[in-house]
């Protein structure tokens, strides 16, 4: 499929009639709106909606958002309006809101993602209403993105990710808002928050009085609950690199990112610290501008892709206001890892060095004061135990007459075919090195677990490890 790209600036433009024609007949659009893009199919068409669907690599129980022009489509998507709804579309449509009520009949479950419910929301962006008016039906549109990835802000996010894969992109330029809308349900006994967005709760209780706001704003929905809202239940926002956000001040958090940083290693910033820290890093706004990080967040987010980065160690965003939809996504982004320095619990120090360095005698000295030892000798001749498959894949890699007779590993000759083999040492650190840090992590866990406040990892080649990850500082 050869994707069009409309450059559109003003709602009269000619073009929008073309984008119009295309959803009207069952094609994908990408279209501008004031949060973000979004992928629009004509949502009272089953098998244009199930393109969305394909397009983007979504998960059919993903509901979706319906989007309209004027308040006289939402009648007939809803079996009622109370209201509580009507004072909060007055309140805030158009605009980055989308009210979920029980639904029509006219809204299939193909929509809904098998819910009652419907999600809907009239849009500010002038030129997302005029392509509605142009369609002449109301729109599915979740972001514009393969499913999972950072959403897209801007046309060329579109273009890096559906190019080929929809009929049409619509570019108008950034959008303003940043972060997708604020989903609100109005469906059960209380008004929900189920996603924070450009309207906040406090702008929410101004017109409903108290509001709940969902636990899945917070954390990770469990597998077998049903996502009432797009953005609850999938890790979502996602870079390819693994996120961790830190608490704390700036101090901790330039002395973590000091002692656990290894190539690739990035920060996720506030604005003017960049220089500030020792891995290169990105700014997505000021440290008091949830406005600013809302704005930035996704084009950050993809820019770490971009400069290939592996490790990213992200700032803890302030959670008023907009800064609660910040850390929403940012949160999702990270897939819920997130540290606090000063409430790890267990502290462990990575003790390296050369043969001789009394490497031993310092972790027997700490072990006499009460430490948690971890001996990567001891992990080491543990993942070459014979029968396992690293002792396999090194007998694969370098010759099976490494092996003795007894299955054991015959280390003179593994440490002569390294000296024969080009880059020997690091194929068998690839082999060796993820077996023994999944032995780290569980000797950390079980240092936990017996109450444990610090603990020490002595290995000579820890520099080289992933293990180095694992550690707070390193001796």
């Amino acid at each position: 499929m050869k994707t069009q790209l409309f450059s559109v600036r003003s709602p009269s433009d000619p073009a929008i009639a073309k984008v119009g024609a295309i959803l009207r007949n069952g094609g994908l659009a990408a279209i501008p709106t004031e949060t973000v893009y979004g992928l629009a199919a004509n949502a009272l068409n089953d098998d244009a909606v199930r393109g969305i669907f394909r397009a983007k690599g979504r998960p059919a129980d993903n509901p979706l958002i319906v989007h309209i022009s004027d308040l006289s489509q939402w009648d007939a998507l809803v079996t009622a309006i109370p209201d509580h709804a009507k004072r909060l579309a007055a309140a805030y449509w158009p605009g980055p809101l989308t009210i979920i009520l029980p639904k029509s009949d006219r809204v299939s479950n193909v929509v809904s993602g098998g819910l009652a419910t419907v999600a809907v929301r009239m849009p500010s962006h002038p030129i997302a209403r005029a392509v509605i008016d142009a369609a002449g039906v109301p729109l599915a549109a979740p972001s514009a993105n393969t499913s999972g990835k950072p959403s897209p802000t801007a046309a060329q996010h579109v273009i890096d990710d559906l190019d080929g894969r929809i009929d049409c992109i619509v570019d108008a330029g950034p959008c303003p808002i940043g972060v997708e809308s604020t989903v609100v349900s109005l469906a059960g006994e209380k008004p929900r928050l189920l996603r924070p967005g450009g309207v906040t709760p406090e702008m929410l209780e101004a017109v409903l009085g108290e509001i709940e706001i969902d636990d899945a704003v917070f954390h990770h929905l469990a597998d077998d609950q049903a996502a009432a809202s797009p953005g609850m239940k999938y890790k979502h926002y996602a870079p390819a690199a693994k996120v961790t956000i830190l608490k704390g001040s700036f101090a901790q958090f330039k002395a973590y990112v000091d002692a656990h940083k290894a190539p690739g290693t990035m920060a996720l910033c506030f604005a003017g610290e960049e220089d500030k820290l020792s891995v290169p890093a990105i700014a997505f706004g000021s440290a008091d501008d949830g406005k600013a990080q809302a704005a930035r967040i996704f084009a950050a987010l993809r820019e770490l892709d971009e400069r290939g980065a592996k490790t990213v160690f992200a700032r803890f965003p302030q959670m008023a206001g907009v800064g609660l939809a910040v850390f929403n996504r940012l949160v999702r982004a990270a897939a819920f890892q997130i540290v606090d320095p000063e409430k790890r619990g267990l502290r462990c120090y990575g003790l390296t060095g050369k043969t001789g360095a009394g490497k031993s005698t310092v972790a027997s000295l700490l072990r006499d004061r009460g430490w948690y030892v971890i001996d990567g000798d001891v992990l080491a001749r543990q993942v070459v135990t014979p029968g396992s498959s690293v002792l396999r894949q090194l007998a694969a890699a370098f010759g099976g007459d490494i092996l003795r007779e007894d299955g054991t590993l015959d280390r003179k000759r593994l440490v002569d075919r390294l000296q024969q083999t080009p880059h020997g040492v690091e194929t068998l650190n690839a082999i060796t090195h993820p077996a023994i840090d999944a032995l780290v992590q569980a000797e950390l866990e079980k240092a936990r677990e017996a109450g444990y406040t610090r603990c020490v990892f002595d290995a000579a080649a820890l520099l080289e490890s992933p293990s180095k990850a694992r550690c707070d500082k390193i001796i």
